[in-house]
């Protein structure tokens, strides 16, 4: 049995525990352990929910497999418990690996164990974490990372894609999406997707003709969406259109395209057994080759690698039939 000891700040997230304890517990072949850094038995989450049956960190003795720190009001103040972390920083020289949930982040920056690494935190905080901890190196895109024995993920559930990853690191894929499809996820999500989905950021945005535009531009992928088109449809200059683009979406008209056809696409994927050709053709991407270039520019991955995170073989080769594999 590999142990796994879920423990954070209190008060923590409570999903950030909840998360991870619940795919690890489904996974079977793991002793999953709650931690408490005070004297009780029960760990204070930020809903005035306490968790029972935790353990007092004194008593988590012995090797670790995974060291999971849960983030949560109690590790945002940047004011940390010595103790707890000094506790810490000891599990993980006796853990294989540590893992972060959310602002968790910030507890192994004060426990000394991501300087000179790659990590991620909840997009809100990744610019604090930065500051924080001046040796780290931040990255607020990816919703996890790995950089040696360490993980991090972004906000809430992100953890629970990170357990699963580390599932899947342990058991194999199947093993993973028999979890995820246990749990009634819409999709096992790799490290790299970003954290922010941008078909949903023309809410955020404070020009209501560029969000009438962006509304427009899912709804007609397939259009010939250049710069000049999109910024006609406003009235705009090509260059002013440019401008305005990047202030609201922090991106060129050409990225932003790019990347609502890559999520467009994902979600065909996800919920159809169109082929990737379709697929190609119905998200604006036009051929397999294109669609597999966009991918790798905007995710880093391939649409064959993406296909591959979450469906079952048989349901895979179903949808690749007819591809090359160049071409995806």
């Amino acid at each position: 049995m590999r142990k796994v000891v879920i423990v954070g700040q209190p008060p923590v997230q409570v999903l950030d525990v909840t998360g991870p304890l619940e795919v690890f517990s489904s996974a079977g072949g793991y002793e999953v352990v709650l931690g408490n850094p005070g004297k009780g038995r029960t760990l204070q989450t930020n809903r005035n929910i306490a968790l029972a049956e935790a353990l007092p960190i004194h008593e988590i003795t012995g090797a670790i497999d995974t060291l999971v720190i849960a983030g949560g009001p109690g590790s945002e103040t940047g004011s940390y418990d010595l103790e707890f972390v000094a506790w810490i920083a000891d599990a993980a020289k006796r853990s294989r690996r540590i893992a972060s949930i959310c602002t968790g982040t910030f507890l192994l920056g004060a426990a000394g164990l991501i300087d000179g690494r790659n990590v991620v935190t909840h997009w809100k905080f990744c610019d604090r974490l930065a500051t924080e901890f001046p040796h780290v190196m931040v990255h607020p895109e990816p919703i996890f990372l790995q950089d040696g024995p360490i993980y991090t993920s972004a906000g809430i559930t992100a953890g629970i894609d990170l357990c699963l990853a580390l599932v899947e690191e342990d058991q194999g894929h199947g093993a993973a999406l028999d979890i995820a499809r246990f749990l009634v996820m819409f999709l096992v999500r790799p490290g790299g997707q970003a954290q922010f989905s941008h078909m949903l950021s023309h809410q955020a945005v404070t020009s209501k003709p560029l969000r009438e535009l962006q509304v427009w531009m899912m709804e007609n992928l397939r259009e010939d969406l250049t710069v000049e088109k999109l910024a006609d449809r406003l009235g705009m200059s090509a260059r002013h259109f440019t401008r305005v683009c990047i202030k609201e979406v922090k991106m060129n008209p050409g990225e932003f395209v790019d990347r609502l056809r890559v999520e467009a696409a994902q979600q065909m994927i996800d919920s159809s057994n169109m082929g990737l050709k379709e697929i190609a053709d119905g998200c604006g991407l036009q051929t397999a080759d294109a669609m597999r270039r966009t991918f790798l520019r905007v995710l880093g991955i391939t649409p064959r690698e993406y296909l591959h995170r979450f469906k079952r073989g048989s349901e895979a080769l179903e949808l690749l039939d007819g591809v090359a594999p160049e071409d995806n």
